[in-house]
């Protein structure tokens, strides 16, 4: 009787796990499967580390770079020692406080260009998906001749213009021209949702278009702009260093990741490789956590992966 009664509740224990698995929501699914991932964690991690660089530098270098009396030319590329593991830049600062200093410039403006493309994109693709016929077809031919410009080719003719370029401007430029994968894929992904049959019957009820749209739109068709934006993060920070590195970035006194890679290029060839090796990795380090990240992303939002 006693192994009966076990069985039975063993039985139930195995009964009853399915049943919470399948009861958990949409957005609790991918939180189950974020804490599994160990790519999510890691990039998580690495994320973190560089956002408190951006918006804590001090936490992690001592002194600024453009701080009075932090740069001296007798330390004009001194290399690696074990009192300064990360030698000193051309104009005899220290490299780690440079990298450190210099993460703010091209995370800023990454995550600023982040959130106005992610904002033009989900509404227009929102518009153009919901409401259809010539609203989406104006939508849809501006998307195509703006996805048709080269966009690293357009940045740099635009921000030539600008006399001075600062947070703003870049931050201005990049958003022009980076809005309109998303405004796709928002598009696609409203078009797919507007058809399901939750959302015919809200419209049965008298719920009206604002409703349907803040309730079942915008929540069931997010989810690959996030995994989009959280990639295209790491996309824009590259962008900002390779327009810096052309010169119609950042320019001095600013401290950024594109500046010290502009001064290393040349003087790696003459022995001094830290001054481009250490720029590009931080760089290289920096996107694929992003990108990394927005994967772990897509493999838990996705249910075909599971």
């Amino acid at each position: 009787m006693s192994d009966f009664l076990a069985a039975q509740d063993s039985a139930g224990h195995e009964h009853a796990q399915p049943r919470s698995d399948q009861n958990r929501s949409l957005w609790g699914d991918v939180r189950y499967e974020l804490m599994r991932n160990p790519v999510f964690w890691v990039s998580s991690v690495l994320v973190l580390v560089i956002l408190s660089m951006a918006f804590a530098p001090q936490l992690w270098a001592e002194t600024s770079p453009t701080a009075r009396g932090a740069c001296r030319l007798e330390n004009a590329r001194v290399e690696p020692s074990a009192a300064h593991p990360f030698g000193y830049t051309n104009a005899g600062c220290d490299m780690w406080s440079s990298l450190v200093y210099g993460t703010g410039k091209s995370v800023i403006v990454a995550i600023l260009v982040t959130i106005g493309t992610v904002i033009v994109g989900v509404t227009l693709g929102t518009v153009a998906g919901y409401v259809g016929g010539f609203a989406d077809t104006v939508i849809s031919r501006v998307t195509d001749i703006f996805f048709g410009l080269p966009f690293i080719l357009g940045a740099l003719v635009f921000l030539a213009i600008f006399p001075d370029r600062n947070v703003w401007t870049l931050t201005a430029v990049l958003t022009m021209f980076g809005w309109t994968s998303l405004t796709r894929v928002m598009r696609g992904s409203v078009i797919s949702t507007k058809q399901k049959d939750y959302v015919d019957a809200a419209r049965a009820l008298g719920a009206t278009n604002f409703f349907i749209i803040r309730k079942h739109i915008l929540a069931n068709s997010i989810a690959p702009v996030i995994v989009l934006a959280t990639i295209g993060l790491g996309a824009y920070i590259s962008a900002e260093a390779t327009l810096t590195f052309l010169g119609v970035g950042y320019q001095r006194p600013t401290v950024s990741w594109g500046l010290l890679v502009a001064e290393g290029q040349n003087l790696a060839l003459a022995g001094f490789w830290h001054l481009l090796v250490l720029p590009c990795a931080f760089i290289v380090v920096t996107v694929l956590s992003f990108i990394l990240l927005g994967d772990a992303l897509r493999d838990a939002l996705d249910p075909r992966a599971r």
